[in-house]
């Protein structure tokens, strides 16, 4: 998956009026024993008047009259953001996928359309969703924004991870930001951003009553490819490998990053990672590699973190490429293994 770096160019500014009808909403709003006090805000939202807003994007600046309703989404994590600002989708692409991958604690509406792949949309199924914003990445869609701005005003957006030294978390706020500006919800975004913050205060707070902090992780998603047992290790470069070093723990994989922030690598690369080391892993059901293959592989069995039995699933549903509720379910999931009495 390629990324494309920002793009400095200014093409000409995109003037795009966008039609006005009630938002649609997400429902559900009190999720076990955490709310989303975001969410049902959501209901109380009053849409902005026929005011003109410039959205600057890496494709140049666009600008927007008055609110946006209905929003086509061509990626999940920006489905993520749509649904934590209490803004169901019109349609999104490859919504069995998502559905399949992604688990946050607002579902996706049952009357949400389908547009194709994430790298394949259809154009005409977009059009039929009738949108009044498309939102898109600038790895996918760049070469169809053209067409895409010819059906609605289009905000393609760079996507997750940032470039090498920028801070994960600042970046997935900022792109929650800058599509709040485009839909006139900026106070839920800040209240999304506060609400994470606030988790992962708690979660390190938690971790260091423990007596925890300080520990060395590792975190990967591991999976078979070509029949070999594969793994990702996620450098503090990925949203999930700074958010987990933010609760106070340490990164023992210090690999050079490609651009989405992990090593792609096999169990080979672990030989040297610290005995004390908490394994925090992510596999499917169905391709367990460390309860299959590595069961008695030689080299896995030696490690002194696996022989201790410092091994913590994090579940297959936990989606490592999310926003603010998936960064949310990550600290709780964290603290469960590491801190259970919290």
């Amino acid at each position: 998956m390629s990324v494309v770096a920002r793009d400095c160019r200014a093409p000409e500014t995109r003037r795009l009026a966008v039609s006005r009808r009630a938002l649609v909403l997400a429902g559900g709003a009190v999720l076990g024993a955490r709310a989303l006090p975001f969410a049902a805000k959501a209901q109380e939202a009053t849409p902005a008047g026929g005011e003109t807003r410039v959205i600057p994007t890496t494709m140049g600046d666009v600008e927007i009259v008055g609110t946006p309703e209905r929003v086509v989404a061509l990626e999940w994590n920006l489905v993520e953001y749509l649904l934590a600002l209490g803004v169901q989708p019109a349609a999104i692409a490859d919504v069995e996928g998502y559905e399949t991958w992604v688990t946050t604690p607002v579902e996706l509406g049952p009357d949400v359309a389908d547009v194709g792949l994430r790298w394949e949309p259809s154009l005409e199924s977009i059009a039929a969703a009738e949108p009044d914003l498309i939102l898109g990445t600038t790895d996918r869609d760049e070469a169809i924004y053209g067409q895409l701005g010819a059906i609605a005003p289009t905000l393609l957006l760079p996507p997750y991870p940032t470039e090498e030294g920028e801070d994960p978390i600042a970046d997935i706020n900022e792109t929650i930001s800058t599509i709040a500006e485009a839909l006139n919800r900026q106070a839920e975004a800040e209240a999304v951003i506060a609400r994470m913050e606030q988790a992962i205060a708690d979660g390190a707070a938690a971790i260091e009553a423990a007596g925890r902090a300080g520990e060395p992780f590792i975190l990967t998603q591991a999976f078979t490819d070509e029949n070999v047992p594969t793994l990702r290790l996620f450098t503090n470069q990925s949203l999930f490998g700074h958010v987990v070093s933010q609760l106070g723990l340490e990164n023992a994989w210090a690999g050079e990053p490609d651009p989405w922030g992990f090593n792609t690598v096999t169990v080979e690369a672990l030989v040297s990672a610290p005995a004390e080391t908490n394994f925090f892993y992510v596999v499917q059901g169905d391709d367990d590699i460390f309860a299959n293959q590595l069961q008695d592989d030689p080299i896995w069995s030696s490690l002194p973190f696996v022989q201790a039995g410092r091994l913590y699933p994090l579940g297959g549903d936990t989606w490592t490429f999310g926003g603010q509720l998936s960064v949310e379910r990550l600290v709780d999931k964290v603290v469960e293994r590491l801190a259970p009495e919290a």
